[in-house]
């Protein structure tokens, strides 16, 4: 009798450890199609944030950038006019809530930017000796850097140092230090962070002579023992240029160097620009007028399906090439908060980014969704 009951419970055990085998897996839960999780496994998207993103007064806006993003970087708070306005005066209060925001959405925090001629602090220009200056830009460097030691995950170290041709820009860095400054500044931001990710960012550097002047000039600074990590290729392009060729060698040819390639500053003009404008300079500035503002009223489908194109192809090259990419990042989340709205002809409407002015998806961003979705599915079959 004893043995039967044995027997017995032998068997239930089984039937249960059977039972509990065939019961199906409970799935888990798909994640929400966005940028950010659709992109995770190829680089980092980014955007850049101003102060009324930061400070999440928009539950829209907010919403957007927590979720559709991985990466932030700081559109202006942390350039020098604002960060450091006076010789010994600092101004952190934004920049902290900008670090804040990316540390609460689990984000990748990039700093723009330590060395940069323009929106420079004024107090600056009243250094006359040269030793003088350079020592008040070691410790500006420094102490910024020191602040965010740990926090920050990358630093645009140089900004848009080099001229059209490739050659170093006449600004007050190199009239009072010399092309030192450019060395001696990558060399004080790793002393201070020796994990934090150094860059080199500029516009126009798919231009074959401007991309071999940044490429001589990392090589020189990488020569001399000091880090850099990146380059950043300021990705404010139009419908039809650069072309997309000169955007694939752009990045293989920078990636030859050993550093990481970003695409920063991403997007894409849809209106004609002045025949004079050079570059990205900020200085420039042109009188609107009808022929440069055509879409007052609202983009063309037409235009919007070629808006939508170009991106494709943008991506279609970043995604060809994701393991030489380490970050994508847009310009701004909306076109109503565009910078190209200003430049170079101010009070125009551009459209030019992801997100309409009402902070609805665009064309644009389910052709990209899209796009990488499809490069998935081929992949795994």
């Amino acid at each position: 009798m004893k043995l039967i009951k044995q027997s017995l419970l032998v068997a239930i055990l089984l039937l249960v450890a059977i039972s509990c085998n065939n019961k199906p897996k409970e799935e888990e839960p798909t994640k929400p199609k966005t940028l950010r999780n659709v992109y995770e496994d190829a680089f980092y998207i980014g955007t850049a944030l101003n102060r009324f993103q930061i400070e999440e007064s928009d539950s829209v806006m907010a919403s957007i950038v927590g979720n559709e993003f991985s990466s932030i970087t700081a559109e202006n708070m942390m350039k020098s006019m604002n960060i450091h306005p006076a010789k010994d005066t600092f101004n952190f209060e934004l920049a902290d809530k900008f670090v804040a925001l990316g540390e609460k959405y689990n984000m990748f925090i990039h700093g723009h930017t330590l060395i940069w001629h323009s929106q420079l602090s004024r107090w600056f220009y009243g250094i006359e000796d040269s030793t003088e200056f350079a020592t008040a830009v070691e410790s500006h460097v420094k102490d910024i850097v020191e602040r965010y030691k740990g926090k920050i995950d990358s630093w645009d170290v140089v900004n848009e140092a080099l001229n059209e041709d490739g050659t170093l820009r006449k600004s007050i860095f190199l009239n009072k230090m010399g092309e030192d400054y450019l060395a001696l500044a990558f060399k004080w931001t790793s002393e201070i962070d020796p994990n934090v990710d150094l860059y080199y960012n500029d516009y126009n550097m798919t231009k074959p002579s401007k991309r071999a002047g940044a490429i001589r000039m990392v090589k020189n600074i990488m020569d001399q023992g000091i880090k850099v990590d990146g380059i950043g290729m300021q990705g404010h392009w139009h419908l039809n240029r650069p072309s997309l060729e000169e955007i694939e060698q752009s990045i293989l040819d920078y990636a030859a160097l050993g550093v990481k390639v970003a695409i920063t500053e991403l997007d894409v003009s849809v209106l004609p620009n002045p025949e004079d404008l050079e570059g990205a300079e900020i200085s420039q500035n042109f009188e609107n007028s009808e022929l440069l503002n055509p879409y007052t009223e609202g983009l063309p489908d037409s235009i919007q399906v070629k808006l939508a194109n170009r991106y494709k192809d943008i991506f279609n090259i970043f995604l060809k090439h994701k393991d030489k990419i380490s970050r994508v990042t847009f310009w701004g989340v909306s076109d109503g908060q565009s910078w190209l709205n200003g430049f170079p002809v101010r009070g125009r409407t551009n459209y030019p980014l992801l997100f309409d002015r009402g902070l609805k998806p665009k064309a644009a961003y389910d052709t990209i969704i899209a796009l990488k979705e499809r490069l998935d599915k081929e992949l795994a079959n």
